[in-house]
């Protein structure tokens, strides 16, 4: 064992709810780890893959408890030692990096105070000493003016630089282990790119071993050495992440890698899914667990339970008796099946193998006819900007520009009826406001917003709650959104009964076609909103927003949460609803390969301005502006070989509070003259009726730097 840093034999871990029920999240997971080594886990959400990040610490949720197996970390058995041991490990040998810096930070201390906190509790460092090394730690992971920012609040910080906090907490005393969990899955594309960036750069530096948990298959693609593919609480596959990308044997990592959008070059088609739902950890499912939901299942699929088999020679293991061969590659179509459940009450415990009716899908699906739009205009906005006040005390009076912040800055566009429109961006371009005031809960500054040819800045109280039953928002934190102290059933009823939609039986009934359709079981109305998983409630969110039957549907990041194969079927979903209904979408997102897919149009943001907007697959394919050039460059490509076609960006978005003058991209952008310094550029159409950028330098032809 001294070869390993970390090793997981047989680890079962099982949850005891409130009523006795019993979750069985980890059943029988091996996994090892070498000193500097990088590992990625991957797989849908409610696989077991926080829960096995959790259990290396035993960070358990209440009621959870290893019931066997070992967890031997550097010769000691973690799975057994004392918590009074454990707590000299967390936080000191083993970091972490938690999922959501927000929630992971306390509110009540400041950051320099947190960040010193594991120093004052692990070394015999003297107060002075561990704030002067927490300082330091700060300024290794990039914190801008990071003396300033030990003496801020958690909430004071954008997500990047809160993220960045979390990692400086873990990283402060040097361990020889790093878990992080998500670390970027909220993140927007430049500084997901600048985190992982610094976290290789740490890694090399300190020489630690890490454990990268994500659904995100870009994130690990050049991350992490080998990577571990987990399905029902089990690992499927396990391999070096070359090979596995090149050559996925299982049939649910084929089935992951076709659901990505990266895969499908006509945003008309629909995209591969899984079908039906993971296995319910409830019960222990005969057979393998991925059988009721694989076009190459058998009986002995349903009745014996696979043994992972290893290739020696390059350490691909895989737990499937029909594993695909070489000729099977990540691009490789995918056959997989429909899930039919008998009755009419669906529950997680009996959406299993003895209910399921498997028939064959074809090899792939049958392309599906564009929505129908039309040239009429659902949505217009003219010169719309919105400016918050700064606050500066009682005693300040008098409000100025130079005590504002621009939010949004004289956006004009326009969607059509049918249409999806694609807004992208950095986080703080203003995209979210810009949402917000289309839905009415927010006012514009100055400008127009007409919906449906009505100005709703003009509009009464009565009429602004009739506009707010045809546009719906989807809001980017679906758990935020949601009261905690009501079930599903009545999460979802509040619309229509402040509508007065329906009787109760009508209303129930319309409560269960949404659940159906966003891929919930029935029983769901039951539970609270803790009782998901993120990708769940996003689900649920989507489910809330379409109760109403809105015409148009701003969807603020709402796939920025689920893993791929859930994310390919929300995105069919919203597309077949947008055919059956004629629905608009406003789709706010920073995850530019979903955009692309789903978008008729597509407006990029940056500081509060629409720098570019066009035919979604001519912005894409040929950009005109540099700010979009450096955005796509900074995707995280599912490819471990993958290099970006240009210089990824870099630097901190200016504060919108101080914007530059002139172009507001100029302090980022490598073309920029004197004149992008006193001139702010007109949007103007340089190649093509339609494609409108906002540059005095456009882009030739899509190439970084090109005149």
């Amino acid at each position: 064992m001294t070869d390993k840093l970390l090793t997981i034999e047989d680890l079962h871990v099982d949850i005891t709810g409130r009523r006795g029920r019993t979750i069985h999240a980890l059943d029988g997971v091996d996994l090892d780890l070498a000193p500097g080594e990088a590992l990625g886990i991957v797989g849908e959400s409610g696989c077991g893959k926080t829960m096995t990040a959790l259990s290396v610490l035993r960070l358990l949720p209440n009621g959870g408890k290893v019931t066997g197996g070992r967890i031997l970390f550097d010769g000691t058995d973690l799975a057994t030692t004392p918590e009074t041991a454990l707590r000299d490990i967390r936080g000191n040998t083993i970091g972490m990096v938690f999922q959501d810096p927000l929630t992971s930070l306390n509110p009540t201390l400041t950051i320099g105070a947190q960040v010193a906190e594991p120093l004052l509790l692990h070394t015999e460092l003297t107060k002075t000493e561990a704030w002067a090394k927490a300082e330091e730690t700060l300024r290794l992971v990039g914190m801008p003016r990071p003396t300033e920012r030990m003496r801020n609040y958690p909430h004071q910080l954008s997500g990047g630089m809160r993220q960045r906090v979390a990692i400086a907490m873990a990283l402060v005393c040097e361990p020889r282990l790093l878990i992080a969990d998500e670390p970027t899955t909220a993140l927007d594309v430049t500084t997901q790119h600048q985190i992982l960036e610094l976290i290789d750069e740490l890694r090399e530096r300190l020489g630690m071993a890490m454990i990268l948990v994500t659904h995100d298959l870009g994130v690990i693609a050049r991350r992490v050495d080998r990577v571990a593919v987990m399905y029902g609480g089990r690992i499927a596959e396990r391999a070096p992440v070359r090979p596995l990308f090149a050559t996925p044997r299982h049939r649910y990592t084929q089935a992951l890698f076709a659901a990505l959008p990266e895969r499908t070059t006509d945003g008309a088609r629909t995209l591969l899914t899984i079908p039906g739902l993971p296995p319910s950890l409830a019960t222990r499912p005969v057979g393998c667990r991925f059988a009721p939901r694989c076009g190459f299942a058998t009986e002995i699929c349903r009745t014996a339970e696979p043994e992972p088999t290893c290739d020696s020679g390059t350490g691909h293991a895989v737990a499937c008796f029909h594993p695909g061969g070489p000729e099977a590659g990540a691009a490789a179509s995918v056959d997989v099946i429909d899930v039919a459940v008998g009755g009419t009450e669906t529950t997680e415990t009996t959406a299993t193998t003895e209910a399921a009716e498997v028939r064959p899908r074809p090899e792939q699906p049958a392309p599906a006819a564009p929505p129908e739009r039309t040239e009429e205009t659902l949505l217009r906005l003219v010169g719309v900007t919105k400016s918050y006040p700064l606050h500066g005390g009682p005693f300040v009076r008098r409000r100025t520009a130079a005590s504002q912040v621009s939010a949004v800055a004289g956006i004009s566009l326009t969607v059509r009826r049918g249409e999806t429109f694609g807004i992208v961006g950095e986080s703080g371009c203003g995209k979210s406001t810009l949402g917000r005031m289309v839905v009415g809960l927010e006012a514009p500054t100055s400008g127009t917003i007409r919906f449906a040819d009505r100005d709703i800045t003009t509009l009464t109280k009565r009429e602004l709650r009739a506009h707010r039953r045809e546009v719906q928002l989807m809001f980017q934190d679906s758990y935020a959104a949601m009261d905690p102290r009501m079930r599903v059933g009545a999460i979802l009823r509040e619309p229509l009964a402040i509508q007065r939609i329906g009787d109760s039986a009508e209303q129930r009934r319309r409560i269960a076609g949404l659940l159906d359709d966003v891929g919930l079981p029935r029983g769901s109305v039951n539970r609270y909103p803790h009782e998901f998983s993120g990708g769940q409630r996003q689900r649920l969110g989507l489910a809330r927003a379409l109760a109403l039957a809105p015409s148009l549907v701003v969807a603020d990041e709402p796939v920025s949460a689920l893993d791929v194969s859930v994310q390919a079927q929300i995105l069919n979903l919203m597309r077949d609803l947008q055919r059956e209904k004629g629905l608009s979408y406003l789709f706010i997102s920073h995850d530019l390969a979903v955009v692309r897919h789903l978008a008729d149009s597509v407006g990029v943001m940056y500081l509060g301005k629409l720098v570019e907007t066009g035919p979604a697959e001519r912005v894409f394919a040929r950009p005109l502006h540099p700010y979009t050039r450096g955005l796509l460059d900074t995707v995280n490509a599912p490819d471990p070989d993958a290099t970006p076609a240009g210089t990824p960006l870099a630097g901190e978005t200016p504060s919108a509070a101080a914007p530059p003058s002139g172009c507001r991209f100029r302090t980022r952008c490598p073309s920029a003259t004197e004149l992008c310094a006193t001139t702010e550029p007109p949007p103007a159409e340089p190649e093509t009726p339609g494609h409108r950028v906002a540059c005095h330098f456009p882009l030739s032809g899509g190439a970084v730097g090109g005149r």
